[in-house]
């Protein structure tokens, strides 16, 4: 099972979190950019719909997947 970990980190004069790379949007709080990614984290979780999904790596390469839609990784936030 794929794992993903959220950082909570200080950026752009506040709160966010990180993952792999791509920082959220700016929080006021640590404790809200904790929040959003424990939501974010949470979402993830949700099984849905197979169907293809792109996205860029952290050396700005494009990647097409199509992973079953009860395929979930396990998530955590720290």
């Amino acid at each position: 099972m794929t794992r993903v970990h959220y950082e909570i980190v200080e950026h752009d004069g506040g709160w966010a979190y990180k993952l792999e790379g791509s920082y959220s949007e700016t929080f006021a709080t640590k404790a809200a950019a904790e929040a959003a990614a424990k939501r974010a984290a949470a979402e993830q979780k949700l099984p849905g719909e197979s169907e293809d999904i792109e996205f860029e790596d952290s050396e700005g390469r494009w990647h097409t997947e199509y992973p079953a839609g009860d395929d979930r990784p396990d998530t955590d936030v720290g």
